[in-house]
């Protein structure tokens, strides 16, 4: 089933994709920067870069997944935003696209929003944790029927 991490371009979203890099299916990254992206195709994603805060491309890119792995860190990491003005307004933004794209399934990296109506949803608290221990749970979770 496509799965997409959006913020693969944070240390975080990294490890995720490291982790989903190798397994069967169509597997997508949205990120912001460009150099990111070229490394990620040449693993097998396909890859959309830009604004993360833009619902727009994050909902077109998301579009035929079966799941969403959303990743908090990436909303809060300094970088340049220029459709949200905090780290809240892009998570919201990006739960408004996965759910007008039609993803079923969201696994949210970090917390702090409640699952809109209608998709599966899971958290998974980074805190404590090492990335690859992370990534590894956001894959169970991708496994999960």
């Amino acid at each position: 089933m496509p799965v997409i991490v959006i913020g693969a371009d944070s240390p975080l979203g990294a490890a995720i994709a490291d982790t989903l890099r190798d397994r069967a299916g169509e597997r997508r990254a949205f990120v912001g920067n460009p150099a990111v992206a070229e490394g990620l195709r040449k693993s097998g994603f396909k890859v959309a870069t830009g604004d993360l805060s833009d619902t727009s491309h994050v909902e077109g890119a998301a579009t035929g997944c079966f799941t969403a792995v959303l990743v908090a860190a990436a909303a809060a990491d300094g970088r340049e935003l220029a459709f949200a003005d905090s780290p809240e307004a892009v998570l919201a933004g990006w739960l408004r696209a996965v759910r007008a794209a039609g993803v079923p399934r969201v696994i949210l990296v970090g917390g702090g929003h409640e699952p809109p109506p209608g998709i599966q949803w899971a958290v998974v608290d980074p805190a404590g944790r090492s990335p690859t221990d992370v990534a590894a749970e956001v894959a169970r979770l991708d496994d999960a029927e």
